[in-house]
């Protein structure tokens, strides 16, 4: 009975409080704040506006038909000047009417349509890398506050364990004070530590629900669920190849621009048409008629823009100067990720090199902090002796956790730098 009692409790128990329990790790929020992030949005947009450009485009091989209409008044028609007895010579009216259709049929048109279709392909895809360029460097703001957020807790942790410490040695000294074995300024000297301690802690909680609140803005859950942060595992970051998204951008650029020289040549190609025109006025096709009649005429056409006076050649030659200025914008980029590489390399070992000496300078400190609570027992130091001696090994866990945290941020810093992530 117990035991469903306890199943139908969980089953009300709030599910967000449920998840606050799980650890998350940093890919989760990662993937989380991708997928809340107002820029994703922008990926269906410009799948959107493609495909109405290619709907667009398609057309260009549909009929193009026009309504048109005129009524004209001209001081002057075309006469025969001459005259015949008994036959009366028919004159153009000098009013005209007319209401017809214009009819355009594109045959081939050079191979512009296929050419505007790629340049809304390769101009969507350069959108689209914009946005995950966007979207990555989204990734460097939650590894701060994730690596900053767990940094805090485990700084809580270990000044968990400092105030249990003083809280037992507290009632040692008051038992000590209260025996007349003790001055009570020994005690006080305890007691302004512990507070000390106690606000260090309130400003690291304050702190880590700042950290927490914009991470929780940023991946788009409540600090509730963030507040069981767990590290990546141990990664191995040497000789990781370049693959940031900003490399396809510069790579689309260029495709982009060698789409629009490819559409200055098929601009120029001939292209062929047929065309006709349908209405009724007057006069129709008989020019000597003054009845009001339909007519009709279809043809076929061409039309190739034979001399462009070199404008196309020095269009070809200004883009290719635009890739050249791609080219030094991407060769510019790999080189600062080069130098920022060394420098996170550099900066790897070198904490890597100090957690070597931390185990040893804690295992010190615990012998000092030892001896230091042996001799305060004893009456042969003061309190503010011990306290000093126990900060000094605080401080010394404190930077021990710290650096274990800074070189698995350093390390994963490594890899967005690089791009592997």
């Amino acid at each position: 009975m117990k035991i469903i009692k306890l199943l139908f409790i969980a089953m009300l128990f709030p599910a967000h409080l449920l998840m606050a329990q799980e650890a998350v790790t940093l890919e989760q929020c990662q993937n989380w704040a991708r997928e809340s992030h107002p820029v994703l949005k922008q990926l269906d947009l410009y799948q959107q506006i493609l495909d109405l450009k290619n709907e667009n485009n398609a057309t260009s091989f549909l009929p193009q038909i026009s309504l048109n209409g005129q009524a004209t008044y001209q001081s002057a028609v075309t006469k025969i000047g001459i005259s015949l007895p008994n036959i009366k010579i028919p004159s153009v009216d000098k009013d005209q009417y007319k209401v017809y259709l214009d009819f355009k049929q594109t045959i081939w048109d050079g191979g512009l349509s296929k050419a505007k279709e790629r340049i809304n392909n390769v101009e969507n895809a350069g959108n689209l890398q914009q946005t995950e360029v966007e979207l990555y460097q989204v990734k460097e703001k939650v590894n701060q506050f994730f690596f900053t957020s767990f940094l805090i807790q485990e700084n809580l942790k270990i000044l968990e364990k400092k105030t249990e410490t003083l809280s037992e040695r507290r009632k040692s000294m008051e038992s000590a004070v209260n025996n007349g074995m003790v001055l009570s300024s020994e005690l006080d000297q305890l007691l302004a530590e512990l507070i000390k301690t106690e606000q260090t802690v309130i400003e690291l909680k304050s702190n880590n629900e700042t950290v927490l609140y914009a991470l929780s803005i940023l991946t788009g859950k409540t600090t509730e669920q963030l507040n069981y942060l767990k590290l990546p595992d141990e990664l191995t970051v040497t000789n990781l190849p370049i693959k940031r998204p900003e490399l396809d951008m510069f790579s689309k650029q260029n495709e982009l621009l060698s789409a629009n020289s490819e559409i200055l040549q098929k601009q120029r190609n001939p292209k062929l048409f047929g065309f006709g025109q349908a209405g009724y006025g007057r006069p129709g096709m008989n020019m000597l008629s003054t009845k009001f009649d339909t007519y009709y005429l279809v043809g076929l056409g061409f039309s190739w823009n034979v001399l462009d006076w070199k404008t196309t050649s020095r269009q070809k030659q200004m883009i290719k100067l635009q890739q050249d200025i791609v080219q030094t914008k991407q060769e510019s980029f790999v080189r600062n990720i080069d130098l920022a590489t060394d420098q996170q390399t550099k900066q790897i070992n070198q904490i890597a090199e100090l957690l070597k000496t931390d185990q040893e300078l804690i295992v010190i400190r615990e012998r000092i902090t030892k001896t230091s609570a042996s001799k305060l027992e004893n009456g042969s130091i003061t309190m503010a002796d011990y306290i000093q001696d126990l900060n000094a090994e605080t401080t010394a866990r404190l930077m021990l956790e710290t650096r274990k945290i800074q070189l698995k941020e350093a390390r994963i810093k490594l890899e967005n730098i690089r791009g592997v992530q």
